[in-house]
């Protein structure tokens, strides 16, 4: 898939026009815009929300939450790579998969050189889910029944983290379903709840609520140790996929070029809103683990991402045209 880039300057123009930019004015001194790049309702969307009050007030100025979904998460991601280097443009996405995009899409714009990272925020691991109404409890009852029946497998968009995951998994158990690409986790969801796919994975966090009240049904999780909160679910490592682990990232990044002390600031006024207990509690209650880091660290785990997602991509030999 190629972006037009004529609309991601458009559109990059008109994040900009808030106001000029601070230069040696205090920072900040005006709202600061957190872009996250897709629908309401996702892992990403649920942590900018949480986060969006307690940050207004360290900060001093409102922040606002600004949906940007489209081209599994790059064209928020170029809108935010072409924003003045101020940091009053925030893009919070799911960093793994953000990693993913330059070995599937052709971006006008990279990742590695345009965007810096500022700090994690926090790590959900996927959930392999199906509807109730799938006579499977476990992933290897899934594989066998993906060879005698048609399976519809639910991922947020082609190229994107949790397809990459599944890719990784069918691969390796040799299971044979079809994927059917969403604009958005949320909307993967909705419909797997409703019964028009069979299959999902996605970020606990957005996923494990309706594991709770038994819209969905769990088979095993992307993480090489068991969750509590999730009982006696095995890991899909134990299952079979050895060393398998996967998940959401969620963190935040602004254009390259930012003031070192702006970066500075906004990743201590980051850490502390998702560290403050009604944050936090809200997030681990739905199987996020609270996880921050240094803006260089940051930098250093997404050249990893980039490197390791890489090898899965090319070996599975994905591309979205």
């Amino acid at each position: 898939m190629t972006l037009n880039r004529r609309q991601l300057i458009a559109s990059g123009a008109a994040l900009a026009a808030v106001g000029l930019p601070a230069h040696a004015q205090k920072f900040p001194n005006k709202p600061v815009r957190i872009v996250v790049p897709y629908p309401p309702g996702g892992s990403s969307d649920i942590i900018a929300r949480a986060i969006s009050e307690p940050l207004a007030k360290s900060l001093g100025q409102p922040v606002v939450v600004e949906n940007r979904a489209g081209a599994n998460g790059n064209l928020g991601a170029g809108l935010v790579a072409q924003a003045p280097a101020d940091g009053y443009t925030l893009l919070l996405c799911d960093v793994g998969a953000l990693a993913i995009s330059p070995s599937v899409y052709k971006l006008p714009f990279d990742p590695s050189k345009d965007l810096r990272g500022v700090t994690m925020l926090a790590y959900s691991p996927h959930m392999l889910a199906v509807h109730p109404s799938v006579k499977a409890n476990n992933l290897q009852e899934l594989v066998a029944l993906s060879r005698t029946s048609d399976l519809n497998f639910a991922v947020t968009a082609m190229g994107s983290a949790p397809h990459v995951a599944g890719v990784a998994v069918q691969r390796a158990m040799d299971a044979k379903w079809t994927y059917i690409p969403y604009k958005g986790g949320s909307q993967a969801v909705a419909d797997t709840v409703a019964g028009q796919t069979q299959v999902i994975m996605n970020g606990m966090l957005a996923t494990l609520p309706h594991v709770q009240n038994g819209r969905l049904k769990v088979l095993g999780i992307s993480k090489r140790t068991r969750m509590p909160l999730v009982g006696e679910v095995p890991t899909l490592a134990e299952q079979g996929v050895k060393d398998f682990e996967s998940g959401t990232w969620q963190g935040v990044l602004v254009p390259k070029g930012t003031p070192a002390a702006v970066v500075s600031r906004l990743n201590a006024e980051l850490i502390a809103a998702i560290r403050s207990p009604e944050v936090r509690s809200r997030l681990t209650g739905q199987g996020a683990e609270v996880h921050t880091m240094q803006p260089a660290e940051q930098d250093q785990f997404f050249e990893k991402e980039r490197q390791r997602w890489g090898v899965v991509v090319k070996e599975a030999n994905i591309r979205v045209e």
